[in-house]
């Protein structure tokens, strides 16, 4: 029975049982080309044999390069940021790079928290999804590492960004309600979540455009299940409950769904709900929500693109990638029971 001895074996062990030099050993682990496939394949079963992992940490440090990510989530309950991972993960492959990733658990502390730690793990740079840090936090932050902020806008001019036009997506869900006959839409917004401002922003001016100012209503969610659940029960016991709903996120409507049927409504005969987001959640047949697509595997692509950009040198000024949202008919909208 072997000891417990848990030291790693070396590249010298491993030059030594495949009876090579320890350069050679480091070609091969370097993937060079300029190595017969005799030697190669003797260097790898030694490596194999002794269950040698190459040292990447001083690799790395001598190219200044650790080919890792850092990617923060907002909310790991959250299937969009799921989503965005794929995305993010497709096209860190595409370029050798590895993605490391932090739970922000909702919170502006936990995304320190994570933030703090990749740039000690030195990543060659960030990705944060949903981020609750404010802009100054997130410039300073840019200082030490590229930051790519996906699913919030902003005007900085030091850090990117990759997200939907809010605005426009809750326009769509607007004019999607009216024209179905509804004018009691009411909106569950996301507290203090990304987006909140420019998705409420969106359903007021959609409102007004569409003459129905005095049926704004607005209540306060936090783009959760529960917050939606709360909200909605809010909603429902109002002298003049809505016909529709617009709930911040999918999670959100889920959440709102569930009590309006609880309470005895039908959706969408009595009272329709439109989500956001369009994730894997919303598009379950038992749920089969109407929502506001966002694209997720776009942005994701796009976070990774901005920050090697920022890597190789190529660019040095701030760009604000804006994808369109598109409008995914599903079973809960329908005509309004007024109409």
């Amino acid at each position: 029975m072997k000891g417990a001895n848990m030291a790693q074996p070396t590249m010298q062990q491993v030059a030594e049982l495949a009876g090579v030099s320890t350069a050679l050993v480091s070609l091969v682990m370097r993937d060079a080309p300029n190595v017969s496939d005799y030697r190669r394949q003797l260097v790898l079963a030694a490596a194999d044999e002794l269950g040698y992992r190459p040292n990447v940490l001083a690799r790395n440090l001598a190219s200044r390069r650790t080919q890792t990510i850092g990617v923060v989530l907002n909310d790991l309950h959250n299937p969009f940021f799921a989503e965005i991972v794929d995305g993010l993960q497709a096209a860190a492959d595409d370029n050798e790079y590895r993605i490391l990733i932090g739970n922000g658990s909702h919170s502006q502390l936990g995304e320190e928290q994570s933030v703090e730690t990749f740039l000690q793990f030195r990543a060659d740079g960030l990705v944060i999804a949903g981020s609750m840090l404010s802009d100054d936090v997130l410039e300073r932050t840019s200082r030490t590492a590229p930051v790519v902020v996906v699913g919030r806008t902003s005007t900085s001019e030091v850090f990117d960004t990759a997200n939907t036009d809010d605005q426009v997506g809750a326009r769509l869900v607007v004019d999607h309600l009216v024209a179905l006959g509804h004018q009691r839409i009411a909106h569950i917004d996301g507290g203090r979540g990304a987006g909140v401002i420019e998705r409420r922003h969106g359903y007021r001016t959609a409102m007004r455009a569409h003459g129905l100012g005095e049926h704004i209503h607005v209540v306060r969610g936090d783009f959760s299940e529960a917050g939606g659940r709360k909200a909605a029960h809010v909603l429902m016991q109002h002298d003049r409950r809505p016909t529709a709903i617009f709930a911040g996120n999918d999670l959100s409507a889920v959440g709102a769904l569930g009590v309006v049927e609880n309470l005895g409504f039908n959706v969408p005969g009595d009272v329709s709900i439109v989500g956001y987001d369009n994730t894997s959640l919303a598009a379950m047949h038992h749920v089969s929500l109407t929502t506001i697509n966002q694209p997720t595997e776009e942005l994701g692509r796009a976070a990774i693109d901005l920050l090697l950009e920022r890597l190789d040198g190529n660019r040095t000024k701030a760009t604000h990638h804006v994808a369109d949202p598109q409008l995914i008919c599903r079973s809960t909208s329908g005509p309004s029971p007024a109409g």
